[in-house]
């Protein structure tokens, strides 16, 4: 009993913690900001809010009483009813109402986790995992409201930084690959704790040997791709890609400026030198595959990726993070947002996988080269609204997390995924190539 009393108490502080992290990011916000639909591709922030609080409401709630409905919440704030290019045109609830509406929800959640049997026999409850699904979906749309805000029209987000950036403690060598020879390993994972349906289940394939760089492509990296020319030789980009390069009309990345001669980057209210060691940031999946097709490389397979950041070949064992699996922190990776850009290449000494590659989890989502499927074996829970409805080639794979993500929405096994057009996200890349 004491144990369980404990682990309610954890619950309420972790479900604390991550609304006071919620209502930090829009403390500087006016009520116009809030309301305001500032790109096509994504929702008002306003939004975010109002499905923060009635995701927590349905899982937390209404799917506690009862049989369990597999569908997200109905109303305004389903995002299958409402795509995110007519959200601005919601009559959405006022900031101050929405802040009592998830006052109001979460002091209901507070209430009914006092009667929770932790040790249920239901897969939604036991050992907390709807607890967990609902503190990731806030952490993942903290993430979704940083995409926003760094698209914010008019003056720039006042970003509330607290964690500066540390500078390198590890000399890498831009370019330079580490081999994998190659084997049997395992993929995915069991945990039905935290993990998502689609990183289940736990599944032994066999690898062939590669080669994949010991980090992510830097800002100086894909500038020496963009002076060579890189957005205009045609033979570096797919069919696909070619087409979109044509009917978007870039020659550089996202937040990208070309002014007196220097490319400068955006992020967020800060503006630097593109001449840096920090990775890449706002290229899409075309941009990527030509990047690496221009350097004689190419992505790796969401196979090779998870390898080359879980897996210890002398040990044949799987870690959660690529320095093992102590919980990540400040110390490990650049996560958690408040620095609020990425950081440069060496900059987290203990970051590095079993076999040497740097940096895999934090700074960027790193695109692979595969398509969004399910893994052998793979079973909806608890609504197939989560991964099932994106399975297919439409999508392509991003593994890692980046400077925008919550320690506890990423790990080694964590699968995100989006349209190779998109640049919005926080996603860069590290390439590959057969050994």
């Amino acid at each position: 009993m004491q144990n369980g009393k404990r682990t309610r108490e954890k619950i309420a502080e972790r479900l604390s913690e991550a609304r006071a992290r919620t209502l930090l990011l829009v403390s500087p916000l006016s009520e116009e900001d809030l309301v305001k639909q500032h790109d096509p591709l994504m929702g008002p922030i306003l939004w975010d809010l109002g499905h923060i609080a009635h995701f927590e409401e349905l899982w937390l709630l209404d799917n506690m009483r009862g049989e369990i409905r597999f569908v997200e919440m109905p109303g305004m704030f389903n995002p299958f009813e409402h795509p995110r290019a007519v959200r601005g045109k919601l009559a959405l609830p006022s900031f101050c109402a929405t802040l009592d509406t998830m006052a109001s929800i979460r002091e209901r959640v507070f209430a009914a986790l006092e009667h929770v049997d932790l040790d249920s026999e239901s897969r939604l409850v036991r050992d907390g995992f709807v607890y967990a699904m609902v503190l990731q979906h806030e952490y993942q749309h903290n993430e979704t409201m940083l995409q926003t805000l760094q698209l914010k029209q008019g003056a720039p987000y006042a970003a509330p930084r607290a964690l500066p950036l540390p500078a390198p403690r590890m000399d890498i060598e831009p370019g330079t690959m580490v081999r994998f020879a190659g084997g049997h390993v395992t993929l995915g994972t069991d945990d039905r704790t935290e993990a998502y349906d689609n990183e289940r289940p736990a599944h032994a394939v066999e690898i062939a040997p590669f080669w994949i760089d010991v980090a992510a492509v830097t800002n100086a990296e894909f500038l020496a791709f963009i002076e060579d020319g890189g957005y205009s030789r045609r033979e570096l980009w797919t069919d696909a890609g070619w087409t979109w390069l044509q009917e978007a009309g870039v020659n550089a990345p996202k937040y990208w400026t070309h002014d007196d001669g220097a490319w400068t980057v955006r992020t967020m209210d800060r503006t630097a030198s593109a001449v840096t060691s920090a990775p890449v940031c706002h290229v899409c999946w075309y941009e990527a595959d030509a990047y690496a097709r221009w350097a004689g490389k190419r992505l790796p397979t969401e196979a090779e990726w998870e390898t080359a950041a879980s897996w210890d070949p002398t040990r044949c064992t799987k870690s959660r993070y690529p320095w093992g699996d102590e919980a990540a922190s400040p110390l490990h990776a650049n996560l958690d947002q408040l620095s609020f850009g990425t950081a440069p290449v060496g900059a987290f000494p203990r970051n590095v996988s079993p076999i040497g590659c740097y940096g895999m989890i934090g700074d960027v989502w790193e695109w692979t080269s595969s398509d969004f499927h399910a893994h052998p074996g793979f079973e909806v829970f608890p609504y197939k609204e989560y991964s099932e409805v994106f399975f297919g080639a439409e999508y392509k794979v991003l593994r890692g997390g980046s400077w925008a993500t919550r320690p506890d929405a990423v790990r080694n096994t964590f699968r995100n995924w989006d349209y190779p057009i998109r640049r919005q996200i926080f996603s860069g890349f590290r390439c590959a190539r057969d050994a």
